[in-house]
């Protein structure tokens, strides 16, 4: 029998996304109209962002673990959480779990070394882009990471914030997005990581200066390949 996913979720465009990634793919290998048990549970982002914004990371972990526990409460097997930026709370919560955990940055960074990238750009808030999640997952592969400028990140940490977390995706964000891509490919990067779960549906891989690595989507992925395949 397939395991039940839990889906830890924190904002709502993201979490969707990684739902649908993971129902949409999975008859390909389950068959038709077969995915994996899901369940999902969120405490509001505004819950979250009280603490985020102070960096108090150990709230952040609480709230991951209340829904970790309310998950494998409907009998999830094992936890993944579709937001990027809470990552940063990770081991704090995987750690006192009732279940076990995937990591969306290892995700991206198994599929990084796979494909033979060397050098990232990282995409997502401006906590994210500072902080350790992309740089450790990466850096244990082998692989360098760049972030934006510190005026790009903050544009690009206000459109996630005021847009993107709203479902609202605009061609201005869009092309602008590919700037900072395109100047982080100036600097040397081979490829860029979408580490915001809402920003793969803002970003089209057809027009990206860069390869991207669409965060979101690898989690799915990665969740449902362990639902499915024997330990």
């Amino acid at each position: 029998m397939p395991k039940h996913v839990g889906i830890v979720a924190c904002s709502a465009e993201g979490a969707a996304l990684c739902y649908r990634t993971l129902c949409a793919e999975a008859p390909l290998l389950m068959g038709e109209h077969r995915h994996p048990e899901v369940s999902m549970h969120t405490h509001p982002l505004a819950d979250y962002m009280i603490h985020i914004r102070t960096g108090n990371w150990p709230a952040v972990a609480d709230l991951m673990l209340s829904s970790a526990r309310k998950v494998a409460g409907c009998g999830a097997d094992f936890a993944v959480c579709p937001d990027n930026t809470i990552h940063q709370a990770f081991d704090l919560a995987a750690s006192r779990s009732p279940i076990p955990w995937l990591h969306i940055a290892r995700a991206v960074a198994d599929e990084a070394k796979r494909q033979g990238f060397a050098r990232l750009g990282i995409l997502g808030t401006r906590y994210l882009m500072t902080g350790p999640v992309y740089t450790d997952a990466l850096a244990a592969q082998g692989i360098q990471t760049l972030i934006p400028d510190a005026h790009d990140r903050a544009r690009i940490d206000a459109i996630i914030f005021a847009d993107l977390v709203n479902a609202v995706f605009t061609e201005p964000s869009r092309l602008y997005f590919n700037e900072v891509i395109a100047r982080l490919k100036a600097r040397g990067a081979d490829a860029v990581v979408l580490g915001c779960t809402e920003i793969p549906l803002l970003v089209r891989p057809d027009d990206c200066p860069l390869p991207s690595l669409d965060s979101t989507r690898l989690l799915a992925r990665a969740a449902l390949h362990k639902a499915i395949d024997d330990d």
